[in-house]
């Protein structure tokens, strides 16, 4: 059996609940925290200052020397500065794989009779 007295219909529900957050509404602008972009526009194009590792190999270091340069474009601009940068990328691993090598051993399973 419940302690609690039955409710007359005329008594007033209690809630106990915590009413939920005020959720800003359209009409009401919400507070931007400080260092936010304005949302009229995007922002300015800034340098990710992203330290670089030396490869080793002159080209390949030009080419991700080449990727900073995205930083100072807009957005529009990136494409062509990734796609530059991969083309060279492909170009100086191909060039890997044609440099010659050791000569091949003579096979001796070539002439079998």
């Amino acid at each position: 059996m419940s302690d609690a007295a039955p409710r007359t219909e005329t008594e007033p529900e209690i809630r106990t609940e915590t009413p939920p957050a005020e959720v800003p509404s359209a009409e009401t602008p919400a507070e931007v925290p400080a260092g936010t972009p304005a949302e009229d526009g995007p922002a300015a194009p800034a340098p990710l200052d992203i330290p670089r590792t030396p490869t080793g190999d002159a080209r390949v270091d030009a080419l991700l020397e080449r990727l900073g340069d995205a930083g100072h474009l807009p957005t529009e601009g990136h494409i062509e500065v990734y796609e530059d940068v991969h083309r060279g990328l492909r170009d100086a691993l191909t060039a890997l794989d044609a440099r010659p090598g050791p000569p091949a051993p003579p096979s001796t399973y070539g002439s079998r009779s």
